[in-house]
């Protein structure tokens, strides 16, 4: 985890705005502590989105204030006893159970982010890209269409494939969730989330859509 990307999300803490952050080749291990990271210091993981990086095509994590009791006191002594975090000094030590969990909702989030059909539309338009320079390289003409056409339709089947290995990936998480006492909860665009015991979802609707 870079002391970089922590000490710009700490900075952006301190408006007390929900931030969004997406470091570069961000992966669910450096995202998971980053939230949980966040989360020592009053604000708490609320979803996560496909878009960012310098491709487009990152990871851009949402985290916004938790106004629970809990989280107010645990932020307090946390800046108190690490002063020196947002300037790159020490940081409260990671808790891997936790951080865990975290990497099992973020996965679960990023798992049901599109629907069936989304996906399939997705998988056609990425094939493309990749169909057409066998087409092309191997073949000219017409039958440079045709071969591009037959790669196309070979790396479309593959599609199930990737939705079972999808489903067991989700199925996976969500019993490490549920075994922890998180409760499935169905958002209002009609995902499937998860949320801590006693807890809910942070904001309403789309979060994403809160001002930053």
């Amino acid at each position: 985890m870079g002391r970089r990307h922590v000490r710009k999300m700490l900075r952006q803490l301190a408006s007390g705005e929900p931030v969004e952050v997406a470091p570069a080749l961000g992966s669910m291990k450096k995202l998971s502590r980053l939230a949980f990271i966040a989360q020592q210091f009053g604000y708490e993981y609320a979803d996560i989105r496909q878009g960012g990086g310098p491709q487009g095509n990152g990871y851009v994590m949402l985290i916004v204030p938790d106004p629970g009791p809990q989280a107010r006191e645990r932020a307090a002594q946390n800046w108190a006893q690490y002063p020196n975090a947002v300037d790159g000094g020490a940081l409260p030590p990671l808790v891997p159970a936790e951080v865990e969990l975290l990497k099992a909702r973020i996965t679960f989030d990023i798992t049901t982010m599109y629907t069936s059909k989304q996906l399939v539309v997705l998988a056609g338009v990425g094939a493309v890209p990749l169909a057409a320079p066998i087409g092309f390289l191997t073949s000219a003409g017409t039958t440079a269409v045709v071969v591009a056409g037959a790669a196309w339709t070979a790396l479309m089947a593959l599609v199930p494939v990737g939705f079972a290995v999808n489903r067991r990936h989700r199925d996976k998480h969500a019993a490490l969730l549920e075994a922890a006492g998180f409760t499935q909860v169905t958002d209002q665009e009609g995902r499937t989330r998860y949320v801590p015991p006693n807890g809910q979802l942070p904001g309403h609707g789309n979060p994403f859509a809160v001002e930053t």
